[in-house]
């Protein structure tokens, strides 16, 4: 501790142990922009001529489709609740949400399930109105099918970001539109939108986000797409390097996506410097404006889950015999394991990274900052094929120790948990992160100053002041991580070691051999799980202040 304390300014202990993750954050991405620039690939020439077109072509479609609905039904569900009284509001308050603890590929294949030949839907036109439908008008296995399953399952990030944004909004605005006489619609595009715009920009963002860092459904649906172009190309082809091509362009486009993003959100700020702040007072609507909004409300929380919900119920009651055994029990565990271990490692690494940020304001801390929400931003896929690559340089340079030990296998961390936990951290940092500086924004610093008054130290004062306040944000963060983890599905898939499998491998892996209905007990499990979490975080933002 004392050579720590010789350290000049901000260098201390949390500064050298942020400076040691950003870089452990940083070095898979760089190994695969420094390799997409070096590296020779045997398939690369006949992936940019044949292959990569319709790549851009699928993702391109995919993200601009996507992300203007879910703009659409988004924002006019945020509006809706904020602003209007129907029947049934306090429930889609906190129900709209629901669609996100329903991953895109469990809700992929359900659909498909539902409206396949033998689903409930056309079974019913069959036996009980005797009529033979074309099976093209229930093919949701095509890109359009692909956008329908993004948008139900993802318009909630618009939704919950927008929605929070017009909560915190001044009424007066709305109030001043109202008494000029605008109309309810031209107050909806001429106030709420230019106003709401950064938090609709942000909220679509991580929509693109997650359609990029997809798998599940491309891979179902049969659509090409960066995500399975680069499992193709790596098992498929066993072409490590134009995997890693594939992987740096899919991150230029990320970073295209970001700089988009930051260039429409621009500068506008709104400031309450002039205004009295007072939350917006909703009108109750009546008649059949009420009922109107009901319904739109109603249909959408149907689509995007009560549907797919008790379809996947059905399902696991008639094969529950058949798929609950031992081995069932142990993907629960494997599942909890890693999705524990990577929530623990998270939040720890959060904890360092943001109280270092907070307590020094310089170039390190604001770096370390930018650095740990980047990894959010990368496709799980690119990420493992970085973290592979990486791992599988370690154990080369181990090759020598390894031998003068006696183990068999050369390549020992490429092929364990400690290489997919590593990864799950690099991904999902941003999720503690995020939550605990904003927990440590909240306490600021005037207990840490007093207690460093008293004589405790920076790491005393840690541990016995500051972390005791923030045990809300802490546990939040660790939730919020634990179940990104339980429903991640790429870098499960690429990493996991032989023989391994997760509650959303092996639903995966049922849907993809079309056995649906056997990967219904899994799929409930991850569901429940996620609901249940996303339920307490809605009661626990009630309660916080604005």
């Amino acid at each position: 501790m004392k050579l720590f304390r010789k350290l000049p300014g901000y260098m201390n202990i949390w500064s050298l142990f942020s400076l040691i993750i950003v870089i452990l954050i940083l070095l898979p991405n760089l190994t695969i922009l420094i390799n997409f620039f070096t590296q020779e690939a045997d398939n690369w020439a006949h992936i940019q001529e044949f292959i990569l077109p319709d790549l851009l072509k699928n993702t391109s479609l995919l993200i601009i489709f996507t992300g203007i609905l879910t703009i659409l039904i988004g924002t006019s569900l945020a509006w809706l609740v904020s602003a209007y009284d129907f029947p049934m509001k306090k429930f889609f308050k906190w129900g709209l949400i629901l669609p996100l603890a329903i991953p895109p590929y469990i809700a992929g294949y359900t659909y498909n399930g539902i409206l396949n030949y033998t689903g409930v839907i056309q079974s019913t036109i069959r036996n009980q109105l005797g009529w033979e439908v074309n099976q093209s008008y229930f093919d949701i296995l095509t890109l359009p099918g692909a956008v329908f399953i993004f948008t139900l399952f993802l318009f909630p990030y618009v939704y919950t970001i927008t929605r929070g944004f017009l909560m915190n909004q001044s009424a007066s605005l709305v109030e001043n539109a109202r008494l000029l006489g605008r109309s309810p619609w031209e107050i909806f595009f001429r106030v709420v939108l230019p106003i709401s715009r950064s938090a609709i920009v942000g909220g679509v963002s991580l929509v693109l986000l997650e359609v990029l860092n997809d798998y599940g459904v491309v891979q179902y649906f049969g659509i090409p797409t960066f995500s399975t172009a680069i499992f193709q190309t790596w098992f498929g082809m066993n072409d490590l390097n134009s995997a890693i091509k594939l992987s740096a362009t899919l991150m230029f486009i990320v970073f295209g996506i970001l700089i988009l993003e930051k260039v429409l959100r621009g500068r506008k700020k709104y400031s309450y410097s002039q205004a009295k702040v007072r939350p917006l007072t909703p009108i109750k609507l009546k008649g059949a404006k009420a009922w109107s909004a009901f319904s739109y409300s109603l249909i959408i929380f149907l689509l995007g889950f009560l549907i797919p919900f008790i379809q996947l119920v059905d399902w696991m009651f008639l094969t529950f015999d058949k798929i609950a055994s031992p081995q069932f029990m142990q993907l629960i565990w494997n599942s909890l394991l890693v999705s524990f271990t990577g929530a623990t490692a998270i939040i720890i690494f959060a904890v360092i990274i943001a109280n270092f940020s907070r307590m020094h304001q310089s170039i390190l801390s604001k770096s370390a900052a930018r650095v740990t929400i980047l990894g959010y931003s990368i496709p799980g896929a690119v990420i493992a094929v970085g973290i592979s690559t990486v791992f599988i340089q370690i154990d080369n340079l181990l090759f020598n120790f390894y031998e003068s030990i006696g183990m068999e296998s050369t390549l020992f961390l490429s092929t364990s948990l400690f290489m997919l936990v590593s990864a799950y951290v690099i991904r999902f940092l941003a999720i503690g992160y995020n939550s605990m500086e904003s927990g440590f924004d909240k306490i600021g610093n005037k207990f840490t100053e007093a207690s460093r008054m008293l004589g405790m130290n920076l790491t005393k004062t840690f541990f016995k002041v500051d972390l005791r306040m923030v045990k809300g944000p802490l546990i939040s963060g660790f939730i919020l991580a634990f179940i990104e983890i339980l429903k991640e599905l790429p870098l499960t898939l690429i990493l996991r070691p032989f023989n391994f499998d997760t509650l959303s491998t092996k639903a995966f892996q049922y849907a993809s051999d079309e056995q649906i209905h056997e990967a219904s007990l899994a799929s409930i499990i991850i569901v429940l799980i996620s609901g249940i979490a996303i339920y307490i975080f809605h009661q626990v933002l009630e309660k916080e202040p604005n």
